[in-house]
């Protein structure tokens, strides 16, 4: 008889366990998604070990997709969702609600082998557009330039172009790449080369930050708001989050969170002046 009721205690623990358990899907930027949020989900777990996490960081245009869709609870973007993307949403009944989470700052990479270090935000925005081609026209050693950028789904990709470029359009030679770390890894490659990326990602190897108008990028520099080319970060959700969404969008936002957001390289919500 005891037997039969340790049995029956277990088997009533496993089904409060289970019941508990709950799967939290979270797409989009891969700003937020390649570094930032699994290490806000790592230490979510360790508090709250009945959820699992589904994160696909593929760009915030599939975040802000998934949400009108249904398909995730919560939509990484590193833009604000654009009037089309709100129309298709209240067409469908979903209400966009945007959550800042961080604050990111773009700085352009080189090569580390490249001589340049340092350009004018003219030179900056001739260089992505292709309107210069050569280093040698910006003051560097002869070589055509080789521009690296992110794919058109990512809200960087549009970042960009609105904070660098006056909204024009690329280099038609630009190659897109399907996330910071993978820019890095290309201009790191070639001693020609030359691309963006967040605070988060400026330390790859074989790159250099260039310094812009003689500043550098810093996450003081963001917080002061002296840095031409920062942004905000959102989750997005379907209205007021709710279960473990609600509860994971608190702890990114909690102190413990914005702690772990400073030690990626982010700029906190509450830090910014």
């Amino acid at each position: 008889m005891k037997s039969q009721y340790i049995a029956l205690a277990a088997g009533l623990a496993l089904v409060a366990s289970n019941a508990k358990a709950e799967r939290l899907v979270i797409k989009g930027s891969d700003t937020l998604g390649a570094k930032l949020v699994p290490q806000l989900a790592e230490e979510f777990k360790a508090t709250h070990p009945e959820t699992t996490f589904d994160i696909a960081a593929e760009g915030s245009t599939t975040g802000i997709a998934a949400i009108i869709d249904g398909t995730a609870q919560i939509g990484m973007s590193s833009r604000e969702a654009k009037d089309a993307e709100i129309a298709a949403a209240k067409a469908k009944s979903v209400e966009m609600k945007p959550i800042t989470v961080a604050y990111d700052g773009l700085g352009v990479i080189v090569n580390a082998a490249n001589p340049i270090t340092n350009l004018t935000k003219k030179q900056i925005e001739q260089i992505f557009t292709g309107e210069v081609s050569d280093w040698s026209a910006v003051g560097g050693k002869g070589g055509k330039i080789s521009v690296y950028t992110r794919n058109t789904s990512s809200g960087t990709y549009s970042d960009w172009k609105e904070l660098a470029m006056k909204k024009r359009d690329y280099a038609p030679s630009a190659q897109k790449m399907a996330g910071h770390e993978q820019i890095a890894a290309e201009v790191g490659k070639n001693a020609n080369g030359v691309g963006y990326v967040g605070l988060a990602y400026m330390n790859a190897p074989g790159t250099k930050v260039v310094s812009v108008d003689g500043a550098a990028p810093s996450g003081d520099a963001v917080r002061n708001k002296q840095w031409p080319y920062a942004r905000p970060t959102f989750y997005y959700t379907n209205g007021e989050p709710a279960g473990a969404a609600k509860e994971f969008v608190d702890f990114t936002l909690s102190d413990t969170g914005q702690k772990i957001v400073d030690r990626v390289g982010f700029v906190g919500v509450k830090e910014i002046k």
